[in-house]
């Protein structure tokens, strides 16, 4: 029986990786989480953050309405206190978006 290449993901993601994801300081993912109710990563015994698929996914709507639609922390509570069916489905297609505009430059590149 041949071996399936699956891609794995992990179920839990360190505050640092998390970071890195997102290309921001630690501090910053502390914050964000004392500001926004939406995001519960779990605690191991020694206290470090893990945070799952889900609260990265949180955090991405967060970041976009923040970091690069210009929001204050008080508008994108507000916004995903409203709208946060929409909120996702917009950064859902800002992210699909990104990964055509990637690839479309790297057709250009290789041209």
């Amino acid at each position: 029986m041949p071996v399936t290449n699956r891609k794995i993901e992990k179920i839990f993601y360190p505050i640092g990786e998390v970071a890195k994801m997102f290309n921001v300081n630690t501090s910053l993912i502390r914050f964000w989480e004392k500001e926004f109710d939406i995001i519960k990563p779990r605690k191991n015994k020694k206290g470090n953050r893990l945070f799952t698929k889900s609260d990265i996914d949180n955090f991405r709507v967060i970041f976009h309405l923040v970091k690069e639609r210009g929001y204050t922390l008080e508008g994108a509570k507000k916004k995903l206190r409203e709208n946060k069916d929409d909120t996702l489905q917009t950064v859902e297609i800002v992210k699909s978006l990104n990964k055509i505009k990637d690839f479309l430059l790297d057709i250009k590149e290789e041209l």
